[in-house]
């Protein structure tokens, strides 16, 4: 039963992060394990409403404000918490489970932000957090983890202008639905959008997230693009054009998962790709589209984590990560297999699976608003999600050719955590009433009616048929997708080097011009002020009389004059 509970919950899991480095090993394997359930107890304890106020420089702020929004996607944070703890209990880098747990508290402290000044504490927070999870997969990651904490430092100025503007506007740090129709609202929009992985700034992702540790990448596909998400939904449903936006992202994500070699790329351009499902959700704006993007981002936070969780274990098992030097990796690890197909059907929204019961309610939106071009083009997308990781990723890395690698199974805790976001994945598919119960609007939908489950049977199937009949083409090799990073990753350093020849050239010209006319004017004051200049000659007695009774006959005269 819900009361009045006013602690944080997120701020159980940040002092458990920060308490794990002084931990001995079995106490900090406790407290990994334990913390995301107490976290999970304490969000269930939150009723509906505001349930702590303070005041902050004149302005009310409320770090825990409860509603069916905010308890949803905080308990998949904290699910996603303990499952990724779990995976990751035989990580050596304390430093990355620390890093991850505050990340994990700070998602949770968005989730329940009633207003915009704790919404941003929180979201910077995260943007820090997630930078020292990507560090901790060594120098190899540094340069991606610079890319990344600029693009959401960057992202974090624009949303405090935004909000900045917003308090201004209307005397109120609240953070409630708005419509982008004032600049200080278009900031927030973008600012929330950047951290969505949105155009033109969408490379952070697939850069920085495949950088991370076999671990890592598990903690960080949960919560930065899910707490947009969140956000998005709580500030600017209906907004139209998040429509647009969120098909860009469905197809782009698409698009460069097919041409990808590195099999935890092909998974972070697909996170890309389910996060524009949501986000046209949130623009169509009514009660089922938004259910259906709030279900889905819950689903996919799961079954991508679980695809990752497969991912992880071949490389943690192997040390490989391109698809070109994989296959045939069913034979001596047939559960990981099996986890990763369980996965790639659930984002592909293959029947009794969990992205089944989600992705439709979004395309149903779609339909009872008789956006016709959405609706088909949200069912050529999903036949694409198909392609990329519902058949790509498990052929290229299970199947396909044989490799020769023989590794054995992961860690006992690296199965436990796959097999148990499998049976999550299946039972979410076969019974979704609890999911639909928990979703922000009453839910009128039924998921498995005849028409629809032959439609995407019939869809899945003639787009395994393409992926088959096309795999020579499909086949990866070892080649580089240029993304819009190019623009400062690549073109941005040469704008930068010819800007530095530039303007040294510039300093060298203006320092020489100023020199001559420093020399210049010392001469003049030489010449005049020199032992030799004019007025360093002595004067005589009488010619100094002289003058001296001149100015004050001319001053006698201007008095006299002006009275």
């Amino acid at each position: 039963m819900m009361t009045e509970f006013p602690i944080p919950p997120g701020i159980i899991l940040i002092v458990a992060g920060a308490l794990l480095p002084v931990l001995s090993r079995d106490v900090r394997n406790g407290v990994i394990l334990g913390a995301p359930f107490v976290t999970l107890i304490l969000i269930w304890l939150i009723g509906d409403g505001v349930m702590l106020r303070l005041s902050f420089l004149e302005y009310e702020i409320v770090p825990v404000e409860g509603d069916p929004l905010a308890r949803l996607f905080a308990t998949v944070f904290a699910i996603m918490a303990f499952g990724g703890g779990l995976f990751a209990l035989r990580q050596d880098k304390t430093l990355e489970l620390t890093a991850a747990f505050i990340y994990a508290g700070s998602a949770i402290g968005v989730a329940f932000a009633g207003d915009l000044i704790t919404l941003f504490v929180f979201w910077e927070v995260m943007a820090l957090a997630s930078t020292m999870v990507i560090w901790c997969a060594g120098p190899a990651a540094f340069g991606a983890s610079q890319r990344y904490i600029s693009i959401h430092l960057f992202g974090g100025v624009v949303l405090m202008a935004g909000i900045a503007g917003e308090i201004a506007a209307t005397g109120s740090a609240d953070f409630t639905a708005m419509s982008p129709d004032t600049p200080a609202r278009w900031m927030i929009l973008i600012g929330f959008l950047i951290n969505a992985g949105a155009p033109p700034l969408s490379a952070w992702l697939p850069d920085a997230y495949p950088s991370s540790t076999w671990s890592g990448m598990v903690f960080l596909s949960a919560f930065t693009t899910k707490t947009a998400v969140l956000v998005l939904l709580r500030g600017f449903p209906g907004a139209e054009i998040l429509i647009f936006v969120g098909l860009y992202m469905v197809f782009y994500g698409i698009i460069y998962a097919i041409l990808e070699n590195d099999m935890r790329r092909i998974l972070a351009y697909s996170i890309i790709n389910q996060v524009g499902f949501m986000v046209t959700g949130v623009g169509i704006g009514t009660a089922m589209a938004l259910n259906g993007a709030a279900a889905h981002a819950f689903t996919h936070i799961i079954y991508k984590a679980l695809l990752l969780m497969s991912a992880g274990s071949v490389l943690y098992m192997t040390g490989k990560h391109k698809c070109t030097d994989l296959g045939g990796l069913f034979r001596t690890m047939p559960l990981t297999t099996i986890c990763g197909i369980i996965g790639a059907l659930s984002i592909s929204s293959f029947p009794l699976t969990s992205g089944f019961i989600s992705k439709s309610m979004i395309s149903q939106g779609a339909a009872d608003e008789h956006l016709t071009y959405v609706w088909f083009l949200l069912m050529a997308a999903s036949a694409g999600v198909f392609l990329h990781a519902g058949i790509k990723f498990p052929w290229f890395v299970f199947f396909q050719k044989d490799s020769g690698l023989r590794p054995d199974e992961p860690p006992w805790n690296m199965k436990l955590a796959m097999v148990l976001f499998s049976v999550l994945c299946i039972g979410l598919g076969v019974m979704p009433w609890p999911l639909y119960e928990m979703l922000p609007y009453p839910v009128d939908y039924v998921p498995y009616t005849a028409s629809h489950v032959t439609s995407m049977l019939q869809l899945l199937l003639f787009s395994g048929l393409a992926f088959f009949l096309m795999l020579g083409l499909l086949k990866r090799t070892l080649t580089i997708s240029l993304d819009f990073d190019w623009f400062y990753r690549g073109f941005g350093k040469l704008l930068a080097s010819e800007f530095s020849l530039v303007s040294t050239r510039a300093w060298g010209v203006l320092t020489a011009r100023a020199g001559r006319v420093a020399q210049r004017l010392i001469a003049q004051v030489y010449r005049h002020h020199g032992p030799y200049g004019i007025l360093a000659r002595t004067w005589r007695t009488g010619s100094m009389a002289m003058w001296t009774a001149i100015l004050l006959a001319m001053y006698l005269l201007v008095y006299y004059l002006s009275h």
